[in-house]
């Protein structure tokens, strides 16, 4: 089992440039005991990080939703990014900022803490295997469902949102499926444990709305693009019941790019047209 501490490199922590294996944190940190945590996920193409000035501004808006208060700007984080991959000397890499809340007090009240910020980059090849474009991902149906935002900060991308995924990403890989498809407190189709999902039916696209969990900038992308590209694109409710009528499904993320679903619990859907076009496109916009 490879161990992320154990790599080489440099991280970006607290104001500097340390050696990778020196980027490290107290166990009272508050981060860990209360989930004080947020974080982007980025990808570098080519030596640039992909969309890096909208995930830098919501880096600081989920900090900010999280009430930790934060001296520095986007433009602060969006260059401790790209120095940090500089320095790593990496072309095609994964970015991981993040921001929370150090070991000043080990209580709910979090005021007094420091805020801490760090960026890693390492190299991660495609998130779920290269031979998903042959029959595509298999999701299983959580048992956990994406919460109402009235009960949770729905709109940050906060660690402690992220561990029912978890918890449903293991159970799915126990069941044999690739992960899984939760549905949002009222029972509409939301997203995967880390990924949004798209439904495809000859020209029409149709895609949750996020108004309970993240608005994925790559789903943001994807539905600019295929706009572009003269699909018919609907943010709707979807209901379990309306997956049976979809030709193609994929999911998207930063991870994720954009990735083909071949099962859905006992629906099958073949890996069709619309989808690879999109990716073939998607492929050219990161690069580009």
């Amino acid at each position: 089992m490879t161990d992320l501490c154990d790599k080489e490199g440099f991280i970006w922590f607290d104001g500097k440039m340390v050696d990778w294996k020196d980027a490290q944190l107290h166990f009272l940190t508050h981060g860990l005991h209360y989930a004080s945590s947020v974080f982007e996920g980025c990808r570098a193409y080519n030596g640039k990080i992909f969309k890096l000035k909208e995930h830098s501004e919501r880096l600081i808006k989920s900090a900010e939703i999280l009430d930790i208060k934060v001296d520095f700007d986007a433009d602060y984080v969006s260059k401790a990014c790209q120095e940090v991959l500089d320095k790593n000397n990496l072309k095609d890499a994964y970015v991981r900022p993040v921001i929370w809340l150090g070991s000043q007090n080990l209580g709910v009240y979090s005021r007094d803490c420091k805020t801490m910020f760090a960026v890693a980059v390492w190299e991660w090849p495609s998130y779920f295997g290269a031979d998903i474009w042959e029959k595509g991902i298999s999701l299983c149906w959580a048992k956990y469902k994406r919460p109402a935002p009235d009960t949770a900060p729905t709109a940050a991308k906060a660690a402690g949102l992220y561990m029912i995924g978890s918890v449903e990403k293991n159970r799915s890989h126990d069941l044999g499926f690739t992960d899984a498809l939760m549905l949002d407190y009222r029972g509409y189709v939301a997203e995967c444990t880390g990924a949004n999902i798209f439904f495809v039916k000859g020209n029409e696209i149709r895609t949750p709305i996020a108004d309970c969990f993240l608005n994925g900038i790559t789903r943001q992308t994807v539905i600019e693009l295929a706009k572009q590209a003269g699909y018919d694109v609907k943010e709707v409710r979807i209901m379990p019941e309306d997956l049976k009528h979809a030709e193609e499904v994929f999911v998207t993320g930063t991870a994720a790019e954009i990735t083909p679903v071949g099962k859905i619990d006992t629906i099958e859907y073949k890996v069709g047209p619309a989808t690879k076009k999109l990716h073939e496109i998607y492929s050219k916009a990161v690069r580009s």
